[in-house]
């Protein structure tokens, strides 16, 4: 951890994550009120809003990893972040629906280049034992966000408009790539500077080594599905609490904010954990992640379906424990990711990664709200909390083959190694 706060070149990525993550909560809380209340849009219409920020990153995420490979990343980031500056400006003239869905797709496609940018540069800047540590850290600044960002951009919206709102938006992304400019050249980046040749090989054969890496390690594999599918389950439920929480005579109606700041302080102090303690193994952490997120979701959905007394209490400690089981999840995966992948295919796993993750947030929330249309929102949510502990049962049954598998992502590291030198 020390070391951590030693690398300058990390403090500065990660300074920049943080305040891009910020400008990007405080543009959706201004988008939504503007497109929401100030248009009257549709129910339809408001879901299309995160869809179009959704779908280019789910479609794109393995070209956009091929990318971030083949190019210098640091400035792959500035140039995203100035972009999506400019397009975030526009957002301040648009008179219709259209143009929203229009920016927010283009916004999209320079975000899905981002991420695997920034992940790759992460791995350049440091070392394998610390990375645990990183990816903790890195957690640690998303749920800060996640807790500050939705409260200081509905204080804004309040006190300044929306229009006001993207222009500060805009602010944050150009102050982000401002930093950006001061990270430092890395070893990797010079060897990719010294080899243009490697940049001639094509997307298509670049596509085929990223997707072999993968498959060669059976807890790459294991790890990725597990991870969608419990994504996809648990979006069935998540998106619809908000609609869970009407079921209750006696809510609060800041409740649904209560429940959204726990699972952000939940995810917070996992991360903090996550960060002192790096000896971990990943996989069990996985399955006790997925696990107590079905537990969680379940007891919330059978206290609403008995109309418990006291919601303010145990629906914000479930959804405490919600972002915390969360975070098992995802940390640890990531941060193996990162440990066992080679710097120079890091942006391709990635992509995937995120191409994944991103597909199972959009067909999620669609999906659950079709269930909860036609069955119920309480079937819903404990259908969703059963299939979550089932899938981590069976993982647990099938933990000990997997962890023995670790050993093929050296295998698989080598051959995708020789591959691309060759």
């Amino acid at each position: 951890m020390k070391r951590l706060l030693k690398n300058k070149g990390y403090l500065t990525l990660m300074g920049a994550q943080a305040i891009s993550s910020i400008g990007d909560w405080l543009s959706i809380v201004a988008i939504i009120t503007l497109v929401g209340l100030k248009w009257n849009a549709s129910p339809l219409e408001v879901s299309l809003v995160i869809l179009c920020l959704a779908i280019p990153m789910a479609l794109l995420g393995p070209v956009a990893g091929i990318v971030a490979d083949r190019f210098n990343r640091k400035w792959l980031m500035i140039v995203s972040d100035v972009v999506r500056a400019g397009l975030i400006l526009l957002l301040t003239i648009v008179t219709e629906l259209w143009m929203v869905y229009a920016i927010l797709l283009s916004v999209g496609i320079f975000s899905s280049v981002f991420i695997p940018a920034k992940n790759g540069k992460l791995k350049e800047l440091v070392d394998t034992e610390d990375m645990k540590g990183a990816m903790s850290l890195t957690s640690v600044i998303d749920s800060s966000t996640k807790i500050l960002g939705p409260l200081i951009s509905g204080l804004l919206v309040t006190v300044m408009g929306a229009q006001m709102v993207f222009l500060i938006d805009s602010g944050t992304f150009l102050l982000s790539a401002l930093l950006l400019l001061f990270l430092p050249k890395t070893t990797a980046q010079k060897e990719k500077e010294e080899k243009p040749a490697q940049q001639k090989t094509s997307f298509k054969r670049e596509l085929i080594l990223g997707a072999r890496f993968i498959q060669s390690s059976r807890f790459m594999m294991t790890g990725l599905l597990l991870l969608g599918l419990s994504l996809l389950i648990l979006q069935l439920a998540d998106s619809q609490i908000i609609v869970l929480i009407r079921e209750l005579t006696y809510a609060s109606p800041d409740l649904f904010g209560y429940v959204v700041t726990a699972s952000g302080a939940g995810m917070f102090l996992a991360g903090v954990l996550l960060t002192k303690k790096t000896d971990y193994r990943a996989f069990p952490l996985m399955l006790s992640g997925v696990c107590g997120i079905g537990l969680s979701f379940g007891i919330m959905g059978v206290f609403t379906n008995y109309d418990f007394s006291y919601s303010i209490l145990w629906a914000t400690l479930l959804g405490f424990v919600a972002g915390f089981s969360a975070s098992l999840i995802f940390v640890p995966f990531q941060a193996s990711v990162q440990v066992e992948t080679p710097v120079h295919m890091t942006g391709r796993v990635f992509g995937v990664i995120n191409s994944v993750t991103t597909t199972a947030t959009i067909i999620g929330p669609l999906l659950g709200g079709l269930l909860s249309t036609v069955f119920g929102v309480i079937p819903t949510f404990i259908t969703s909390a059963s299939l979550l502990v089932l899938v981590s049962l069976i993982g647990w049954l099938v933990k000990s083959k997997i962890e023995r598998g670790n050993a093929d992502v050296t295998t698989g590291e080598r051959g995708a190694s020789e591959a691309t030198s060759g």
